[in-house]
């Protein structure tokens, strides 16, 4: 008899949601909610929730546009590691923090989609982790003409999604979900999560 999947142990990771950044965010309120109901669920069902906060020239420490933002905390015992680049496990003891408590799955929200939520997905995945990236709980700038080279806030977010709904790395799973799906609390691995190991990495 084949042994039963090892189970599940989910930590919720929060990326850059600081007030600057929401000023500036599209869907902004829609986003934040998503994620301020994804953080009690969290905390409810005893997951650990990690923001991640940049600090840089425009996120100064102490600052107003430097702090999280009020509706999502941090409370205790939510944890709060600095980052200073879009890879929030570069510098900033994350994957220790992690492993000392038994996470295999992180749960990805925040901003920037294709800065810090996609370095950091990418990064996670490398590392051996399990990926569930929230489909309505990551967001990027509104585009202006100074960004008009990027692809439109919506379109970002859709693009990002289907990569990491298709992505696949040798032994772990990628899933997108909405919000309102994500589940917290150990539990098994299902058989429709196993990753198609005849894919290649980054594919």
């Amino acid at each position: 008899m084949p042994p039963a999947p090892a189970p599940r142990v989910p930590a919720l990771l929060v990326i850059d949601l600081q007030n600057t950044l929401v000023d500036i965010a599209h869907r902004a309120a829609g986003t934040v909610g998503a994620v301020a109901g994804l953080c009690g669920r969290a905390r409810a069902a005893g997951a650990p929730v990690v923001f991640l906060q940049q600090r840089d020239e425009e996120l100064v420490p102490g600052t107003e546009g430097w702090r999280i933002a009020a509706e999502l905390g941090p409370r205790d015992p939510d944890l709060v590691l600095p980052k200073s680049s879009p890879d929030g496990f570069l510098d900033t003891g994350l994957d220790r923090v992690l492993r000392e408590r038994g996470v295999t799955e992180v749960v990805v929200t925040g901003f920037a989609t294709e800065f810090c939520v996609d370095s950091t997905a990418r990064r996670a995945l490398a590392l051996g982790y399990d990926l569930l990236l929230v489909s309505d709980g990551h967001t990027t700038s509104v585009r202006d003409e100074d960004t008009a080279a990027f692809a439109a806030a919506a379109a970002s977010i859709r693009h990002h999604n289907a990569i990491f709904r298709t992505i696949r790395f040798p032994g772990r799973t990628s899933r997108v979900l909405p919000a309102a799906e994500v589940e917290f609390g150990t539990r098994r691995a299902h058989a429709g999560d196993r990753p198609r190991a005849s894919a290649p990495p980054d594919a």
